[in-house]
């Protein structure tokens, strides 16, 4: 995995690749689906949800550039396994997930999830350093951006005219920007989509 679908896009970040090498990814996969753990494509997981693609994880995680000690929320948790590699690089994470089984599955895996609606994030306002939101959405929510500190920073994939578009974002200044580092084929999250406009 490493040697195939991290480095050749970038993943060049010592304390990624030492977490995702050591995380197994099969262990936040379905039995019938462990045979295919490290392909380069996202993995079913049930419920209308599935495990994004090794690379898009690592080059989120290469992006967001984490520091040991920095607190994150992982939103749309799944199983368990971006939150586990994010724990692995020292960060206190919390993980969101809105599917009661899945959050099950991830307590299971010795994630702490927590329930609730993936939009409106968890927490106090500005208590994240980093939020990695995994999976595709339409918009990033206020809420979301609220609960990062100043500097803190969002990872995600969003939607853009048909096209899915990893991005990175910053709070500074109590504005909020982001920028597309990439095109990646990401697994849609639910309770994301833009208010359809109104035509005749």
């Amino acid at each position: 995995m490493v040697d195939s679908q991290l480095r050749p896009v970038g993943v060049n970040d010592p304390a990624v690749i030492e977490a995702m090498s050591a995380v197994p990814r099969e262990k936040f996969v379905p039995d019938e689906q462990k045979p295919l753990a490290y392909v380069d494509r996202s993995i079913p997981l049930g419920d209308g949800r599935a495990l994004p693609a090794p690379a898009v994880l690592g080059r989120l995680l290469t992006a967001l550039a984490t520091l040991r000690g920095e607190r994150a929320l992982v939103v749309g948790a799944l199983t368990g396994y971006s939150a586990t590699v994010l724990a692995a690089m020292g960060l206190k994470v919390t993980a969101l997930e809105s599917s009661p089984a899945l959050a099950a599955i991830a307590r299971g895996n010795g994630i702490n999830a927590v329930e609730g609606p993936l939009a409106d994030g968890h927490g106090k306002d500005s208590s994240y350093d980093v939020i990695l939101i995994d999976g595709a959405v339409e918009q990033i929510p206020d809420a979301l951006v609220d609960q990062l500190v100043e500097g803190g920073r969002i990872g995600g994939a969003i939607v853009e005219e048909g096209i899915t578009r990893l991005f990175i974002g910053r709070r500074v200044g109590g504005g909020f920007g982001f920028h597309p580092i990439a095109d990646a084929a990401t697994p849609v999250l639910p309770g994301f989509e833009r208010p359809k406009a109104f035509t005749f």
